[in-house]
């Protein structure tokens, strides 16, 4: 499918330069991805494991690929990881159907009815 490894590193060097041409964007964001884990309240694997379904449903390869190693780094199984993808899917389907019932009321407001 990818050279996940290959891809993260070539993604981390342009993020890298992205750094240097507008640091304050960057900072921004480590600002964010380090606001998590100073509550404490979750542990890291478990903040990967949301990482990665949340990386499914926005459809990010570069959030794959980096949280796929952090979340192995701290500890989480395959079959963890599995479990995450499936809410991730579930919430996919979900949002789908709700969105299903956004578009008929659409529908029925657009028919007068």
């Amino acid at each position: 499918m990818l050279d996940w490894l290959g891809y993260r590193k070539e993604l981390l060097a342009r993020i890298g330069e992205i750094g240097k041409l507008s640091p304050g964007t960057l900072a921004g964001y480590q600002t964010l991805s380090k606001a998590g884990a100073e509550t404490g309240h979750l542990d890291a694997k478990t903040r990967e494991l949301i990482s990665l379904a949340v990386a499914v449903t926005t459809r990010c390869d570069g959030c794959i690929t980096v949280h796929t190693g952090e979340a192995l780094k701290h500890g989480a199984t395959r079959e963890e990881i599995a479990e995450a993808l499936g809410v991730a899917v579930a919430m996919n389907a979900g949002a789908a159907l709700v969105y299903s019932a956004r578009v008929m009321d659409a529908v029925a407001t657009h028919s007068g009815a």
